[in-house]
């Protein structure tokens, strides 16, 4: 590491813990020439991952653009803003543990409506009503019969 003040690249590391939350390691380091000290923060690297949408297009990964999917299926429905965030942090592991950097949108779109269906059967017929495009009262009907019979 070099020192930030004289350049030397050399020094110790006097103190080392993690941040408050958890996700990095700070520590505090001196120079074995100046004897000045600075710290320094050592982070997991992140993988980006991008999502590929229907038209091909790819575009960075957005838990937000998740979670507002969900918040809008579980409008007005018993549950709570701490479980709609849990359900996204799950999903977002999930996929960041596939360890691939290019992700379906429909694997997305797939992972949430199983989520949701474990949540809340109305949430998820409204998210599985916009995420698989309806076009008529039969393939909703038959949707909801689905759910029926796994009761």
């Amino acid at each position: 590491m070099k020192c930030p003040f004289c350049d030397y690249e050399e020094t110790k590391v006097i103190d080392s813990r993690p941040t408050e939350d958890n996700t990095s390691i700070r520590r505090r380091r001196e120079c074995l020439r100046c004897q000045k000290r600075f710290t320094t923060y050592e982070k997991v690297e992140d993988i980006p991952v991008f999502v590929i949408k229907k038209d091909g297009n790819r575009e960075s990964f957005d838990k937000r653009k998740i979670l507002n999917g969900i918040l809008k299926a579980c409008e007005k429905r018993p549950v709570s803003i701490l479980q709609m965030e849990s359900v996204a942090d799950e999903i977002e592991k999930q996929i960041y543990n596939t360890m691939q950097q290019e992700v379906p949108s429909s694997l997305i779109g797939e992972l949430v409506m199983k989520k949701l269906k474990e949540l809340d059967d109305v949430a998820y017929v409204r998210f599985a009503s916009v995420y698989r495009q309806f076009k008529d009262i039969n393939t909703f009907m038959e949707e909801l019969q689905k759910i029926l019979k796994e009761k």
